[in-house]
């Protein structure tokens, strides 16, 4: 019976989601790499989603977490790991935890310890960093209390929709060789891969989704926080599973929407078009010659309709995968782990494709990265596509005249990518970039989870999926029931990985490949050695650890100085009422008397609440900052002072009341006041009631 039972529920299972949700206010947003792009709101918050996976009879354990931003930092993960062994000791470590980013870029930046990602945002900011750290291990802190024995099942399927992703790069994967992209009918990884977990008793505990596209269908214009097409899809799934009633956050049912190799996929699915209607052209993404006009754009009237759009396509097709899912994950569960010092792998010519070995680059970034992207056009005259540092001489000049100028070998690794940013040699604060990687593989059962530090292509994670696949066949360890996946942006960042094919081209993504034109290659060794060692038991080298650089941080953001309400008024003061009534799908807004939300970000609670009143006088909460049919957005309100030094606010909240029960709601508005002191105080207001019908 026991036997038969381990069988039918071979592991332990837990799943666990906690607020991470940064300052909703002046704080520069992190994917964009816009300086004027800061937080002014809240769509709806940010969630770290946590899911541990225990082998019942060898209690090895794993941990994935799926987070809301950008990217994990490595500061992330390196301050994640001792958190929980105080806790817990030694049951968590770097090996066996595994964190990966969705990629949105509608979350506050400032959570890294590496320059280069906190310039934008005038600095690394302790408050969010810990906001996000702390998020995380309550997460898993919660995963781990509600461990119980159960099963995985496993689907895999195809979301082949038009509206679901495509390639902004299309040029450099039409680089890569005509007999390997004959193999696939998309330029995109249409692949889509669903987990469902159970305990024993059949009962549903959550899920995890894979799918690669960019967290980029709010453009770079927007200032609200949002989980963007990922987070929508999550928000929706758990509300399903959990009921309409629970507010988001907290249910028992936990959905994550993991991301891939998003590299070169795009959700703006229409197309990236000039201001005049005219397509880009194609080769550099250029209107009349600059990138700067060339927007991709997605398939909704705005932002917010395309974010539902591209979260509903993987919603959709998640829920079916999980209702369907059948083939129940059986065998070991394993990991490994190590660190790579990747700007010195030397590549062998079974992963080279050569009959010599070749070896990575110091990190440099190129001239076609400041270009940016169709989802998010760059700045000066940068263009995708430049091979050569002749087309922007100032700029190259100042970067390595006034950061550092790479030397000779360096500019010849890197051929052909122009050197803009030699980003390993700058080294004020610290050094600009990482050079020392996590490499870390999962396996739970048949499943195999590649945790990579960057963004893969759509071309190169089908040859990283190949190189596993390859060792699992050496191994005699593949089966018709085999999966693998990547997870993207996972434990580190590093920017892009694209083929060698498609590094010639130059592309945003070319140019964004640290390590030069093997970076793949090796990728490809290095996994290749880590899973053979997964799979035959044998012990894997750490590698050498990365550098502690927490005590270089920079942080020029001013705080908060003080809040005012404005004479008259207290904090909390309606300053525009709702009407007295309004239609089903009507917008409601109110305007309260606010103070700056950098001095509580309120995790785990809110700063709006939609209550509707019930029959025996009691108001009920419906709605939060935390659903999707909420906005809450921040604004200073002087009349006369500069916006840097004005202490007044105001707080404008709007409800979208399409799918309310008609009767009777209000709506409340809660906050935390700095004063001169710089003590910090709550408050509320609320709103005259009004009638939906």
């Amino acid at each position: 019976i026991n036997a038969e039972y381990g069988a039918q529920y071979p592991y332990k299972v837990g799943t666990g989601i906690y607020d991470i949700t940064g300052p909703a206010a002046e704080i520069g947003m992190m994917g964009y790499a816009m300086v004027n792009q800061h937080t002014a709101g809240l769509h709806f918050r940010l969630r770290a989603r946590a899911f541990i996976v225990e082998d019942i009879s060898t209690s090895v354990r794993t941990v994935y977490v799926s987070i809301d931003t950008c990217f994990c930092s490595q500061a992330l993960k390196l301050t994640v790991i001792p958190r929980l062994q105080q806790k817990y000791g030694t049951l968590y470590t770097v090996e066996n935890v595994m964190i990966s980013g969705t990629h949105t870029h509608s979350g506050p930046a400032g959570y890294s310890w590496y320059p280069l990602y906190d310039i934008t945002s005038f600095g690394f900011h302790e408050k969010n960093f810990e906001t996000i750290v702390n998020g995380i291990v309550n997460a898993i802190t919660r995963a781990h209390n509600n461990v119980v024995p159960g099963r995985i099942l496993v689907n895999v399927g195809l979301l082949d929709s038009p509206l679901s992703n495509i390639n902004r790069s299309p040029t450099a994967y039409l680089n890569n060789p005509a007999e390997e992209r004959a193999q696939w009918p998309w330029d995109v990884d249409k692949l889509i891969t669903v987990l469902r977990f159970e305990d024993n008793t059949g009962n549903e505990l959550g899920s995890i989704t894979f799918f690669a596209v960019h967290g980029t269908s709010m453009n770079n214009t927007n200032t609200l926080i949002s989980g963007d097409n990922k987070g929508y899809a999550s928000l929706m799934f758990e509300k399903l599973k959990n009921g309409a009633d629970t507010l988001p956050g907290k249910g028992s049912f936990v959905a994550a929407f993991g991301q891939s190799n998003e590299g070169d996929v795009t959700p703006n699915v229409k197309g990236a078009f000039c201001e005049n209607g005219d397509p880009c052209e194609v080769a550099h993404s250029t209107c009349g010659g600059t990138s700067q006009g060339c927007h991709g754009y997605g398939p909704g009237v705005d932002d917010f309709q395309s974010t539902k759009i591209i979260g509903s396509q993987q919603l959709n097709k998640g829920l079916d995968l999980y209702n369907t899912a059948k083939i129940p994950l059986s065998g070991d569960v394993a990991f490994r782990h190590t660190y790579v010092d990747m700007e010195h792998v030397t590549v062998t010519p079974p992963f080279s494709k050569l009959p010599y070995n070749v070896s990575t680059c110091v990190g440099a970034l190129g001239d076609s990265f400041a270009a940016g992207t169709t989802d998010g056009p760059g700045d000066f005259d940068f263009r995708q596509g430049t091979n050569s540092s002749k087309a922007n001489p100032f700029w190259n000049f100042i970067a390595s005249h006034v950061l550092a100028k790479p030397p000779e070998d360096q500019i010849n690794c890197s051929f052909p990518k122009p050197i803009l940013l030699y980003t390993g040699g700058i080294d004020f604060p610290v050094r600009w970039t990482a050079a020392i990687l996590p490499l870390q593989v999962f396996r739970w059962g048949q499943f195999y989870l590649v945790a990579v530090p960057g963004e893969f292509t759509t071309m190169s994670g089908r040859r990283l999926r190949a190189s596993v696949q390859k060792v699992l066949l050496a191994r005699g360890m593949w089966t018709p029931d085999s999966v693998i996946v990547i997870a993207g942006l996972a434990n580190t960042y590093s920017h892009y990985i694209t083929t060698p094919e498609e590094y010639q081209v130059q592309r945003y993504e070319g140019a964004s490949t640290l390590y030069g034109p093997y970076t793949l290659p090796a990728y490809q060794q290095e996994y290749s050695k880590l899973v053979d060692s997964l799979v035959s038991g044998t012990p894997y080298p750490p590698g050498p650890n990365p550098p502690d650089i927490s005590d270089d941080t920079f942080d020029f953001q001013p705080g908060v100085l003080v809040d005012e309400p404005g004479f008259g008024y207290s904090f909390g003061d309606v300053v525009v009422q709702p009407l007295a009534k309004y239609a089903v799908g009507d917008l409601v807004t109110v305007v309260f008397v606010s103070a700056n939300p950098r001095n509580d970000f309120r995790t785990e609670d809110t700063f709006l609440t939609v209550e509707l009143l019930q029959s025996d006088g009691s108001w009920k909460v419906v709605y939060d900052d935390g659903n999707w049919e909420t906005k809450y957005k921040w604004a200073r309100s002087c009349d006369i002072l500069p916006a840097p030094v004005c202490p007044e606010s105001h707080a404008t909240i709007e409800w979208d009341t399409t799918g309310a029960a008609p009767g009777t709601y209000r709506i409340q508005h809660f906050g935390n006041s700095k004063d001169l002191i710089g003590e910090i105080t709550a408050f509320s207001g609320v709103s005259k009631s009004f009638i939906v019908a």
